[in-house]
């Protein structure tokens, strides 16, 4: 075939080129998808009438794939399928190969009889024979290669090379901006996934004090949707009217240059809901690394309950105190009543038998009688007494054998059923015990009851004790000191006690206390 000599000086056709791939990346967003319009304009602009466009294996650097094929109309499908079919291709062999390891265009007068043209056989197929390919580059290299076939033999065209070198760095520079535009966005993305995730409240504020960003947790705190509240002053907004003219003069004070005294700090203040009720907050606020004007963001939680649960705990220590003063003045009562006044009168009684010994041994012998009856009396208030802080029972024969002798005094039935196959802690026996004693002694007392059940049950980690009866019900935990006194003994074992007792329905004491 006789060659046909390639118009260099159509540099009309070159600029109509450049304007082309100017205006595609103009309007492309992401050039894999673009690549086959990138292509056909490059081809048909320049008389070429197939194309290919080459990238990187990414499972394999060192191979080359082919991402996208186009052909002119003019070229018939049919024989170009054997060339379509070589999709892959190692670094340095064929055209693209060439190219991608020199770094430079090329070109090849004849592909059918070039040493290193892997494809000749399918090129020859498809009738043709000239093509050229140059690389894509950017600031971290070679991101792909494009390659042109005719069916016409064309002689080099250095000035056509040079203009496809240029194109190949301004695709370049489109990649890099698309990737950095898609890395902005995946970063953008991801920050939004943290903020709507997040637990804590997440609040950002400008240098003006208004709101630019305003997380889901905060909405459901303050009670405010994030569109009614961006770009409004937050210091109307989630800030107690007392407390606002301190946020504004702390912040102009940073501004203008002093001393900063909550940043990067964590306290405690106290925050406003959009119904005006105010609550406790934790606040840290750290100042955003961003260049211009000064950006805040605080991050609050709130800590209502974790306040409630505190109260509760100094409400229930000064209620172990007060018991437990209480319970010294009952045993500084009983004694004093009762054995103390036993011991006192066996003292005075042992005395008198001992004068009346030589004098009359009838009457100190009745004395010492006396005496002995008063001693076993004594006795047995000591007893009773020590059952009421530490019954022997518990220690001796285990929690069984007490509850079952707790049950035997009380004046209802009481059936007693458990899991228990070994023994407890001591801190979580004495706490079931007692327990059960005062939820059978409040059944005594109030509930008015024909009959009581205690069900003991061994978990897995814990154990469980209820104590139930048929009598009036509407027992109060809150009153009192019964209830409440056995609320902070199961809480100190990190146990928890529930009281249920509807009016008419009787009443379930049901506590569950850790065993490990």
């Amino acid at each position: 075939m006789r060659a046909t000599a390639y118009e260099t000086s159509d540099a009309m056709a070159l600029l109509r080129a450049e304007h082309s791939v100017a205006r595609l990346l103009a309007e492309a967003n992401e050039l894999s998808t673009d690549y086959p319009d990138l292509l056909r304009g490059i081809g048909e602009t320049l008389g070429w009438q197939v194309a290919a466009a080459w990238e990187t294996d990414p499972d394999d650097p060192s191979r080359l794939i082919r991402v996208a094929f186009w052909h002119s109309p003019e070229i018939a499908a049919g024989p170009l399928e054997d060339l379509r079919a070589c999709s892959a291709m190692p670094v340095g062999h064929g055209l693209p190969g060439r190219v991608w390891a020199s770094g430079v265009p090329a070109w090849i007068v004849d592909v059918t009889i070039d040493p290193n043209f892997p494809r000749a056989e399918a090129a020859r197929a498809a009738g043709l024979q000239s093509a050229f390919c140059f690389p894509i580059l950017t600031d971290e290299g070679i991101a792909g290669a494009l390659e042109f076939f005719t069916p016409e033999p064309r002689m080099p065209d250095d000035h056509l090379l040079a203009t496809m070198a240029n194109l190949g760095r301004q695709i370049g520079h489109f990649i890099e901006r698309a990737r950095a535009h898609t890395a902005m966005h995946a970063s953008e993305a991801r920050m939004r996934a943290i903020l709507e995730a997040a637990l804590d409240c997440v609040v950002t504020m400008d240098e003006h004090g208004c709101v630019v960003e305003f997380n889901p947790a905060a909405e459901r705190t303050f009670g405010y949707v994030r569109d009614e509240i961006v770009g409004k002053e937050m210091a109307e907004l989630i800030v107690p009217p007392r407390l606002r003219e301190l946020h504004r003069r702390g912040l102009q004070r940073y501004l203008d240059g002093g001393e900063a005294v909550v940043l990067n700090r964590r306290i405690e203040i106290t925050g406003m809901r959009a119904d005006g009720v105010e609550f406790p907050v934790e606040l840290a606020i750290t100042r955003i690394p961003v260049e211009g004007a000064p950006m805040f963001t605080g991050y609050l939680r709130d800590i209502t309950e974790r306040k409630r649960a505190e109260q509760e705990l100094r409400a229930s220590r000064a209620r172990i105190v007060e018991a437990t003063d209480s319970e010294r003045r009952r045993l500084e009562r009983n004694l004093h009543d009762g054995a103390q006044q036993r011991l006192v009168a066996l003292s005075l009684s042992l005395r008198l038998a001992r004068t009346r010994m030589d004098e009359d041994p009838a009457a100190a012998a009745d004395l010492l009688e006396e005496s002995v009856a008063e001693l076993a009396g004594a006795t047995a208030e000591l007893r009773e007494l020590a059952r009421g802080i530490h019954p022997a029972v518990l220690t001796d024969r285990g929690l069984d054998a007490a509850l079952k002798a707790v049950a035997g005094r009380a004046p209802v039935p009481v059936e007693v059923t458990s899991t228990l196959t070994e023994r407890l802690p001591a801190p979580v026996e004495a706490a079931v015990y007692f327990v059960v004693a005062e939820a059978l002694t409040n059944v005594a007392r109030y509930a008015e009851a024909s009959s009581a059940s205690v069900c003991i049950e061994r978990g897995d980690s814990s154990v469980t004790v209820e104590v139930s009866d048929d009598g009036m019900g509407g027992a109060d935990p809150s009153t009192g000191f019964g209830l409440r006194g056995l609320d902070d003994r199961v809480a100190t074992l990190d146990g928890t006690l529930e009281v249920v007792s509807p009016s008419g329905e009787g009443t379930i004491v049901r506590a569950e206390i850790p065993c490990v």
